[in-house]
C-alpha cells in the first residue's frame, strides 16, 4: 500500500513539472463569487438617492402630504381610504400603508444623548405629543423610500440593493439639514416637517422620519 502511494504521489509530481501537465484552481468564496453579495461598483444608493432628492423626492411629498392630525385619523378610522389620499404600499405582499404628512408645532421634548435622537412635537398647543420626529444620526425604518410611489423593488438587482437604497435616503437628511441642528436647544422652538411614516397598531404617536425640517428661533 505504501508503495502504490508513492507511486502515485511522484506521478502527480512530475505531471506538474511537464507544461500544461496540472492547473491549480482557486476556491471561490462568497465575495468573489457574488453570492449573496452586491458588487460596489454596480450600484451606489448614495448617489441615486441624490439624484433624484430635488426632482422627485420632494416635489413628490409636498404634492401627497396632508396635516399629520388629519391622515392619522383618518388613518385609524379608514386606512384604505387614507392610503389612496396620502399613502403607498407596494402592491406586492402585505405591507401597511406609508404615509406622505406635513407637520407644523412646537418641540416639546428633545432626545439627543443617544445617535438615535428624537424630537416630540406638539401640533395643537395643548401640550400633548403629535409625534415622534427621527433627527439622527442614527435612523430607523426606510419610510422615505416606501412612501414613494415610483420607488419599486423590481427596479433592483436584488434585496440587499434594495435596502441599501432605503438607509440612503437616513442617511441623505442625517448628513444634511438634520446634522446642522442645535441639538443643545431645541425644546420649545417651532418647527415645520415634511416626512413620512408607516402606520402602526396602537394609539401611539406617529414616528416621522422628516424628509424637510425647518426650525424656528429659540424661545
Amino acid at each position: 500500500m505504501i508503495r502504490r502511494l508513492l507511486v502515485v504521489a511522484a506521478t502527480l509530481v512530475l505531471g506538474c513539472l511537464v507544461p500544461g501537465g496540472c492547473k491549480i484552481v482557486k476556491t471561490p468564496n462568497a465575495q468573489s463569487s457574488g453570492a449573496g453579495t452586491s458588487n460596489p461598483g454596480d450600484f451606489d444608493p448614495n448617489a441615486r438617492v441624490a439624484a433624484v432628492w430635488d426632482t422627485k423626492v420632494i416635489p413628490y411629498l409636498a404634492a401627497k402630504a396632508g396635516n399629520l392630525s388629519d391622515v392619522v385619523k383618518l388613518a385609524r378610522e379608514n386606512p384604505e381610504e387614507a392610503g389612496q389620499q396620502f399613502g403607498y404600499r407596494a402592491k406586492d405582499g402585505n405591507q401597511p400603508w406609508t404615509f406622505a404628512v406635513k407637520l407644523e408645532g412646537r418641540i416639546l421634548a428633545a432626545e439627543t444623548m443617544s445617535r438615535a435622537a428624537t424630537i416630540s412635537v406638539d401640533d395643537g398647543g395643548d401640550g400633548k405629543v403629535a409625534a415622534i420626529v427621527q433627527i439622527g444620526p442614527a435612523m430607523r425604518g426606510t419610510a422615505l423610500r416606501d412612501s414613494l410611489d415610483f420607488v419599486s423593488f423590481n427596479d433592483f438587482k436584488n434585496q440587499i440593493d434594495f435596502a441599501q437604497f432605503g438607509k440612503a435616503f437616513n442617511q441623505y437628511v442625517a448628513q444634511g439639514a438634520l446634522s446642522k441642528l442645535p441639538r443643545d436647544s431645541l425644546a420649545g422652538r417651532k418647527v415645520k416637517i415634511l416626512g413620512a411614516f408607516t402606520l402602526e397598531n396602537g394609539d401611539q404617536p406617529p414616528f416621522l422620519t422628516p424628509a424637510q425640517l425647518d426650525l424656528g428661533p429659540a424661545p
